[in-house]
């Protein structure tokens, strides 16, 4: 018995050598076919989705899909994406004078397989004249109509559900315009070009101009809920203080995580119209020609770059050749439109200084000031308190998404309070949302009344990116009360409409700032401002002509350098009589133009058409009825075929191109962040990924060289020609790689799966056929 229980445990016999090379054999031909089994189903899973895929969902994608890097948007599809159109933009400025003319050429490429419609929210300077839509189909341009904002709109979608190729052109803000492209076919590139009038800007013996590239992030406030009285019950309403958040956000892409998109070439035609000085444009590195002493053209170096800051360009005349007045006329319809300037003698500013300033410092803290931003604005307001005078009072508010009050109540400027002071605006940082209106409100309502003889003065230091400057402006309409409002904008793309505004409805002037080299020359200009008496008491009126709309009205207070800046719109074609600009008061002047000596100009009555609906605009917190302010406007803009508020432009071809049974993607185009600002900053903080620096900088560069590449390739005049080779040349540039290889990677984990098995069933038998041995050993012993 107990023999048998021995023979019941033993091992199995041994496993001869040509029975385990048998099995190792069968196992490799076993995982072979699993593996050729496997190759076989992933490629036929490509093919599918290759080929069956964007059929099946008409140009959508998955990540998996793309053989190149791209900016992916979920589709209406579940799991399912579209790429996003890819732009470059063109610009063309023509200076003539005080007169600015700017052309905008904007191609859509549509890089996938589908049809789609972008969108594309883009900046431009808040008192442009938008009067020209142009869409390119082959070598036919569309002109684009104006029509009331809710027509253009209908017109819009009916075109794009019939697939027709169509543009729509719309103002969201004076500086936020949004343009649609619908029905791009597969590869196709859409040309889109807008245009308009503009005037150059004046001061201090300065003329500059600004083009605005990328729209910067706004912070947009909840709505608020608020208890109102309804007939005879008590209910509830929602006030939303930004009621389109939606038109005026688009995607912003992370600049730590992909290259600058959206390049720009931009080109501008100087004939400042009098001897020229110094030309010089602080953000972008230019090349200039001259072209003869009154003209220069300038281009920027390297040919494009990508829409993340603004440009600016300034200029002056040649010692002793300043213009300290100017006169332009356009005839059209019968009437006369003319464009004066005069920048009033230094002498008559000479009035008595206020014994006393009584100054509130607003500066923001919020997380799109982060960067250079902060730095500025902490240098700026540091030296603004080391200029205070004894006698001066002063306060400091500071904002994110809370607000702080640093004194108090306004102190004496005493050295040892400016040092204070100038030691918590130091300790600032940049986070936090930008909560702009209880800090305005506590400079306004809340620093008590100004002493008899003294003057206040609100010194605003912000990017100005909010979506709710309506709730602003009427604040700083109703409690402004003898208080000043100066804005200072800071940083690569500050929000110009609101800053701009800000200051004409508080009397004040606008300082921009947009480097740290910037810091002492800008503030010191503001400084001039705020330590000279305004000019007030301006009148304009006309001898011999009758004047039908004088721009703006009221004229507005003057400071130190500043000229007075006018249009106007007079009856009859024969230009005729005296412009009179003058000032009462202490030490009176006036001076006269003859109108029939003006010059003659192109787009002045844009100019005056654009003026006279701000001026609509500026006065609707005083308005009860809105909808009749509302056709006013409107009537404006559709005689001068100007966009706004209440008006758009439309382009149709009329000629369908997308198939009825082809479904239409709609997609936003992404921006770039202004530079200097911080993504984490405005956005949140998101899982940090461990990518070797090394590898991230190359993938990065890499990433800026191809797209610039595609910005080359695209700069082409949008001629017909051209349009077809940009097609041509944007199906063939590889873009970085980013989508992920998961075939690739199974097959591979397969592959090991398999030898790892290989490997412990051969250490099995091995064990088994020693195991074996081991008790052939045993029996013999007994």
């Amino acid at each position: 018995m107990l023999l048998n229980t021995e023979n019941t445990a033993k091992p199995p016999s041994r496993i001869s050598g040509r029975q385990i090379e048998y099995l190792i054999v069968a196992m490799l031909v076993a995982v072979t076919l699993a593996l050729l089994f496997a190759m076989g189903f992933f490629s036929h899973a490509m093919a599918e989705t290759n080929e069956s895929k964007p059929q099946r969902f008409a140009g959508y994608v998955r990540p998996n899909d793309m053989g190149t890097g791209a900016l992916l948007f979920p589709s209406k599809e579940p799991g399912s994406f579209v790429e996003a159109p890819r732009l470059a933009t063109d610009v063309v400025i023509d200076v003539n004078g005080p007169i600015v003319r700017t052309r905008v050429t904007q191609r859509f490429e549509n890089p996938s397989k589908g049809w789609v419609e972008g969108t594309y929210v883009f900046p431009l300077p808040e008192s442009s004249a938008v009067d020209t839509l142009k869409m390119q189909i082959g070598d036919r341009f569309i002109e684009g109509e104006i029509k009331a904002r809710e027509e253009a709109r209908r017109v819009y979608e009916e075109a794009k559900a019939e697939g027709k190729k169509t543009a729509l052109l719309e103002q969201q803000r004076p500086n936020i315009f949004t343009n649609q492209v619908a029905n791009i076919g597969p590869g196709e590139t859409i040309v889109v070009q807008i245009e308009y009038q503009s005037s150059v800007h004046q001061s201090g013996g300065k003329f500059s101009l600004r083009f605005p590239m990328v729209v910067a992030p706004r912070y947009n406030p909840d709505p608020i809920v608020q208890t109102v009285d309804l007939d005879p019950k008590s209910g509830y309403a929602v006030n939303d203080p930004v009621p389109d958040r939606d038109k005026i956000t688009a995607p912003v892409l992370d600049p730590a995580e992909n290259a600058r998109i959206n390049p720009v070439t931009l080109t501008v035609n100087l004939n400042a119209g009098f001897p020229l000085g110094t030309v010089t444009s602080p953000f972008h590195q230019t090349e200039m020609q001259t072209v003869d002493d009154m003209a220069r053209k300038i281009s920027l170096k390297g040919g494009s770059v990508p829409a993340d800051k603004d440009f600016e360009l300034s200029w002056n005349a040649i010692a002793g050749k300043t213009p300290n007045a100017g006169l332009f006329r356009e005839t059209q319809n019968g009437k006369t439109y003319l464009l004066g300037f005069v920048t009033p003698p230094t002498a008559s500013a000479a009035t008595e200084t206020p014994a006393k300033r009584e100054v509130v410092f607003v500066i923001d803290n919020s997380g799109s000031m982060a960067g250079p931003s902060i730095e500025q604005a902490r240098d700026s307001l540091a030296l603004a308190i080391s200029k205070l005078r004894p006698e001066d009072k002063f306060n400091v508010v500071r904002f994110d998404d809370t607000m702080e009050v640093h004194f108090p109540s306004l102190v004496q400027a005493t050295p040892d309070k400016r040092e204070n002071a100038i030691a918590f605006v130091r300790g600032l940082t940049a986070d936090g949302g930008t909560e702009m209106l209880p800090a305005l409100e506590a400079a306004l309502r809340t620093q008590g009344p100004v002493e008899p003889g003294a003057l206040r003065q609100v010194v605003f230091l912000t990017d100005g990116a909010i979506g709710n400057e309506a709730q602003l402006f009427e604040e700083i309409s109703k409690n402004r009360g003898d208080a000043r409002v100066f804005t200072v904008g800071i940083g690569s793309a500050p929000n110009t409409h609101f800053m701009t505004k800000a200051a004409e409805l508080g009397r004040g002037t606008f300082t921009l700032i947009g480097s740290e080299d910037q810091v002492a020359a800008r503030m010191g200009e503001l400084f001039a401002k705020l330590e000279n008496p305004v000019m007030t008491d301006i009148a304009v009126s006309f001898d011999g002509a009758n004047a039908q709309d004088i721009t703006p009205n009221p004229m507005p207070d003057l400071y130190r350098g500043e000229p007075v800046v006018l249009t106007a719109e007079l009856d009859g074609a024969t230009p005729a009589g005296k412009l009179q600009i003058s000032k009462t008061g202490n030490q009176p002047w006036r001076i006269e133009m003859d109108v029939a000596k003006a010059s003659e100009g192109k787009g002045i009555a844009k100019l005056w058409a654009r003026r006279k609906i701000d001026d609509l605009e500026a006065n609707a917190y005083a308005v009860n009825d809105a909808a009749a302010l509302d056709k006013q406007i409107e009537t404006v803009a559709l005689a001068n075929h100007l966009v706004s508020r209440v008006t758009s432009l439309v382009a149709v071809d009329v000629t369908p191109s997308r198939p009825v049974n082809e479904p239409v993607v709609s997609t936003d185009l992404p921006l770039n962040l202004p530079e200097g600002w911080d993504f984490e900053k405005v956005f949140g903080e998101k899982p940090q990924q461990a990518i070797p620096e090394g590898q991230r900088k190359a993938s990065l560069e890499q990433s800026e060289q191809q797209a610039m590449v595609v910005a080359d390739r695209m700069a082409a005049a949008p001629t017909a020609r051209a349009a077809s080779m940009i097609a041509d040349a944007g199906k063939q540039v590889d873009l970085p790689q980013t989508a992920t290889l998961a075939d690739r990677h199974i097959l591979i984990g397969l592959m090991l799966l398999a030898f790892a098995l290989m490997a412990a069933t051969t250490f099995s038998l091995w064990r088994w056929q020693l195991r074996g041995l081991v008790s052939e050993a045993r029996d013999r012993v007994r």
